[in-house]
């Protein structure tokens, strides 16, 4: 087993976790909003990035400007049906998106799902040092290395552990205050 290795995942984990993060609405206009969002496009599924021009003129308004005007619907239809609360306005060129002011009920429900994606992003970092552990105990096991050589290897897993969780939980702590303030 490679403790390099081990950490490339768990710096995988942290950056989904930041992706998730940025799917989530805060009071500014933010193009990511719109990652999570599919189009059927000619019988596949596209995000609206490879099919659109995203822009944020101002910091309530999103636009999208479709490469292919027939997508206009399409798109309309799945930012209608998705979960990110916005009403798209189309214009049969554009369509935009304004973001209205979030109310503290709203904020404080974002905070609740950027806590559970945070844990979510935790319990996979936990699940990469299981693996790494387990591993190092077969090994250890099958006598490929030394019970003191897999110990130390534990315990620098358990200290890649801690630091990867702490990371999620500054992102989550400088989503909460991005959330939060008004």
């Amino acid at each position: 087993m490679k403790l390099a290795e081990t950490e490339a995942h768990m710096q995988k984990a942290v950056e989904a976790a930041q992706r998730s993060f940025n799917t989530i609405r805060t009071g500014r206009a933010n193009a990511s909003l719109l990652d999570r969002i599919t189009v059927e496009y000619y019988g596949a599924e596209s995000s609206i990035r490879t099919i659109a021009n995203i822009s944020t003129p101002d910091a309530s308004t999103i636009t999208i400007q479709p490469f292919d005007r027939n997508t206009l619907t399409l798109i309309e239809k799945a930012i209608s049906q998705s979960d990110v609360g916005l009403v798209p306005n189309n214009d049969g060129s554009v369509i935009r998106l304004n973001i209205p002011p979030l109310t503290e009920e709203r904020r404080k429900e974002f905070v609740k799902m950027a806590a559970k994606l945070a844990e979510e992003g935790k319990v996979s970092v936990r699940n990469i040092r299981r693996d790494a552990i387990d591993t190092a105990r077969k090994e250890a096991k099958n006598s490929e290395i030394s019970e003191d050589e897999s110990k130390d290897l534990q315990d620098k897993v358990q200290k890649l552990t801690d630091k990867y969780v702490a990371k999620i939980d500054e992102l989550l702590a400088a989503k909460e205050k991005e959330i939060l303030t008004v």
